[in-house]
């Protein structure tokens, strides 16, 4: 196994953390078309102005045997053991590990794609509120993590503008009844308007359509869900129905076990703990445990449970949710300074592990 080339496509939590180990032991090359790291879980405070954390991938690879390829892969050839790029060149390898995440989606909703500004755009969604001629409304569309996050942040950093908050369920329905409703206490005294039960069908230059009207809106961003990176079903890997890759409980692909699949890519189920939800908290677990496994490691099935999750609402409070090892809610929240503080820690160690 000493000295393979593995390919790692996609400089995420995942992949980044799986190339910085195996890169102990094995030649590495990296496939991602940007230099610095994004930190997919403080979008939301580049929205607000707030300064970008963005090391360089260089920096956070330094010393290890890693070379970088600034491309992106648009085909797998699986039989021949190749990724083409879109810079024209094939790479070869004899292990792949395919952490391509995920991104927005749009649900076929006419006009979201055309209008509305995703998290992955939060660089221009700070750009157009500072540089309105005049405030008005931001309707936040997505009752997740990601759109309460939005919500607070953007209502705190532009006061000027009214925030709406735009879900087709409940927001934050899946915390325990004490986290939910400190998510609300504080979505209103930041002077957020929940719109809960409004299902949006469509997106124009004047807002956003719903199942119970319009809203009118002179920014809409959308926050609703994420999807898998489509590759991995076009290339051909064995994919459960939502497009995530089918994986055995040592991360390889169930139809190609020269692929390891980890992160919002892959479909995970691990015992007692069910099917993993995407995000970073799963995400950089998977990339160690397949780093360390492909630089000579222990050779032992992937485990995992969860502990918290965590939101951050605002720059002075936040949420420290206690939960299940089965991701199920536990009564206990930590709320406030006090929340925020550990969701701050939490994204600094979040840091620290990609190495």
């Amino acid at each position: 196994m000493t000295g393979q080339h593995i390919v790692v496509l996609g400089a995420g939590y995942a992949g980044l953390s799986a190339a910085a180990r195996a890169a102990r032991r094995h030649r590495v090359t990296l496939v991602a078309p940007e230099t610095h790291f994004l930190h997919r879980i403080r979008q939301h405070e580049t929205a607000a102005g707030h300064p970008e954390h963005r090391p360089a991938l260089a920096h956070l690879l330094r010393g290890r045997q890693v070379t970088h390829r600034p491309a992106r892969a648009t085909e797998l050839d699986l039989t021949g053991r190749k990724v083409l790029l879109d810079s024209g060149e094939t790479l070869a390898y004899d292990t792949l590990v395919h952490a391509l995440g995920s991104r927005t989606a749009w649900h076929g909703v006419p006009g979201a794609a055309e209008h509305a500004y995703p998290a992955e755009r939060a660089a221009e969604l700070r750009d157009r509120l500072r540089g309105a001629a005049r405030p008005g409304t931001v309707a936040v569309v997505g009752g997740g993590a990601t759109g309460i996050e939005l919500a607070a942040e953007l209502a705190e950093a532009y006061p000027q503008w009214q925030v709406r908050l735009v879900a087709a369920g409940q927001v934050g329905g899946w915390f325990s009844a004490n986290g939910r409703a400190h998510v609300l206490r504080t979505l209103e005294r930041l002077g957020v308007r929940v719109d809960e039960h409004t299902p949006v069908t469509g997106v124009t230059p004047a807002g956003a359509q719903t199942g119970r009207g319009p809203i009118e809106a002179e920014v809409v961003v959308w926050a609703a869900s994420m999807e898998p990176a489509p590759l991995a079903a076009e290339a051909g890997l064995a994919c459960a129905p939502d497009g995530r890759a089918l994986v055995d409980d040592h991360l390889r692909s169930v139809s190609h076990s020269e692929v390891h699949v980890i992160g919002d890519a892959a479909s995970v189920t691990v015992p007692g703990t069910g099917t993993l939800r995407m995000g970073c908290a799963t995400a950089l677990p998977m990339g160690q445990y397949v780093g360390k496994l492909l630089a000579g490691g222990p050779d032992k099935p992937f485990a995992y449970r969860y502990a918290v999750q965590c939101l951050s609402l605002g720059r002075r409070d936040g949420l420290l949710q206690l939960i299940h090892g089965d991701d199920s809610m536990r009564p206990t929240a930590l709320t406030g300074a006090a929340g925020r503080l550990a969701k701050a820690v939490i994204v600094t160690g979040v840091g620290a592990s990609l190495r």
